[in-house]
């Protein structure tokens, strides 16, 4: 399983965010201060408040609305897929990030969350993959 922990400067904006996705809450790995959420089957977004995040690491956290130093990329099924997801996080809140960019047979767009953690949303031609 992948989990992808990060920094949140507010807990219920950002399970409002993520819950507007269509992503799976996980209660029993949610608190005060912690929400997590089942993207797919092996892939976990734990969302933690600043203080608690910094449990975790050593020095201080970084700021994503500053600095972009992880990019997240989730695949899709189709272009539409793409889009849809990438829209809908805007309208729930988060921020485009760069242009959609169309390579043929690879189509993929991105957003920021509303702390500014940055997702890309890419579609492969399963032709392109199966080589």
């Amino acid at each position: 399983m992948i989990f992808v922990n990060l920094p949140v400067a507010d807990r219920d904006r950002a399970d409002a965010f993520y819950g507007a996705l269509g992503f799976r809450r996980n209660d029993q790995f949610s608190d005060d201060r912690t929400v997590s959420y089942q993207i797919e089957e092996n892939i976990a977004v734990m969302l933690l408040t600043r203080d608690r995040f910094a449990d975790f690491v050593a020095g201080e956290v970084g700021d994503p609305a500053q600095a972009t130093s992880v990019l997240t990329c989730l695949s899709a099924d189709s272009r539409e897929e793409v889009d849809r997801l990438v829209s809908t996080a805007i309208a729930a809140g988060g921020k485009p990030w760069l242009p959609a960019q169309d390579h043929g047979a690879m189509y993929g767009a991105s957003f920021a969350d509303p702390d500014g953690n940055v997702w890309e949303v890419m579609w492969m031609d399963p032709a392109v993959i199966a080589g």
